[in-house]
């Protein structure tokens, strides 16, 4: 099985998708995940196009089809929310036009929070929202993420994200994005995937499955609370993350880890663990002493 695996990395303003290429290689890996600028605000400098071709040049000489890159919409994007729906969707427009100027195919979205408005307004604002950003000729797939359900977070079963696409008038331009942690702390067994897998298939369909973000939980099972832990270390475990990134049903769809950086001895979390996490998940065996290779940088 040829995995395709990879993480959240960054994308800066002097290298732009050079750098995020860059970074990806160095942790062993074929695709990753990147936002456009920072997630918490609206500022983006131009795309630099020289920089872009040499990013693409460097992909297809180590194999990362662009096709499997992804880009993380930014978080403050909210479409759930009526009062801010303008703003959202204006940024999310301006979000998929950097993605096709960069060539990218996929873009990542939280659904929303309904903000107490209610689940069902909640999501037809979403559906609203959607309606108001896609266009017919956009050539991106808006992956819908699944959500854990902290605070009034919505997306956090599959039957919600359905009624989301079900109501979207160009739904061929959705997909989903499929998180570990998100889905163990909203509940789902994800011990037995495979049921799991055979739940989405029968609401949504197993050919929706644009990405899936593969983090450890540091919560128990429906916990509602959304805290990443590195691979092995929480409540999901090796093993049972191991069979979900090797599961055969879904070995076309791209695995990014979005797990924390590990702290150093000032409690200040510094070191990436991608290139750890990636070589323990090729190897099939688990590392117990993969906090301290990190910090030791073996």
């Amino acid at each position: 099985m040829d995995l395709i695996i990879g993480s959240h990395v960054g994308y800066n303003k002097d290298n732009g998708l050079l750098g995020s290429v860059l970074e990806t290689l160095s942790y062993g890996a074929n695709t990753f995940m990147f936002y456009t600028g920072a997630p918490q605000n609206t500022a983006r400098l131009p795309i630099n196009k020289e920089k872009t071709l040499e990013a693409k040049k460097l992909m297809e000489e180590n194999g990362i089809n662009i096709s499997n890159v992804i880009v993380h919409a930014p978080y403050i994007i909210n479409l759930a929310n009526r009062a801010n729906l303008d703003f959202s969707t204006n940024f999310l427009k301006q979000e998929i036009r950097r993605c096709e100027e960069l060539g990218i195919k996929k873009m990542v979205l939280h659904p929303g929070s309904h903000v107490g408005v209610g689940i069902d307004e909640g999501i037809k604002n979403i559906i609203d929202g959607l309606n108001m950003t896609l266009e017919s000729d956009m050539d991106i797939k808006v992956c819908l993420e699944t959500m854990a359900g902290k605070g009034s977070e919505l997306g956090t079963s599959f039957e919600q994200i359905k009624k989301i696409i079900d109501g979207v008038k160009l739904n061929d331009k959705l997909m989903v994005c499929m998180d570990t942690c998100h889905m163990n702390d909203a509940g789902y067994d994800i011990s037995n995937f495979d049921k799991v897998l055979d739940e989405f298939d029968k609401i949504i369909g197993i050919n929706m499955i644009g990405c899936i973000h593969i983090n450890d939980s540091k919560n128990v099972k429906e916990s509602h609370k959304d805290r990443h832990e590195n691979i092995g270390l929480g409540t999901i475990g090796y093993d049972n993350l191991i069979n979900i990134i090797y599961n055969e049903r879904i070995k076309d769809v791209p695995k990014i880890l979005e797990t924390p950086y590990v702290e150093n001895s000032e409690g200040k979390k510094v070191y990436p663990p991608y290139k750890y996490e990636i070589e323990m998940i090729r190897n099939k065996k688990f590392n117990t002493n993969l906090l301290e290779d990190i910090r030791n940088h073996k």
